[in-house]
């Protein structure tokens, strides 16, 4: 008998890798437009590195950005004398 291409077997096989190719990508697709879910997961992460194990602010945090209201009001009080 003759080769004449794939079996029937080996099209299915192939058909089943393409559906679970193609459902994977759906599924990263939903995930990346689910940007509601995201953006929650986001802030829970930054909330958790910006806060201790008692839910206070970090101290460090706190001095940086004290830091860089104190490096703001001087810029703004600088440009307003020197106009």
């Amino acid at each position: 008998m003759s080769d004449n291409g794939p079996t029937p077997e080996e099209i299915e096989a192939d058909i089943a890798r393409q559906r679970e190719a193609l459902a994977e990508t759906v599924d990263a697709l939903q995930h990346k437009l689910d940007v509601k879910t995201r953006a929650k997961g986001k802030a829970t992460e930054l909330k958790e590195r910006a806060t201790t194990d008692t839910g206070a602010v970090r101290p460090d945090l706190a001095a940086g950005a004290a830091a860089g209201v104190v490096l703001l009001v001087a810029l703004v009080v600088w440009r307003r004398r020197h106009r």
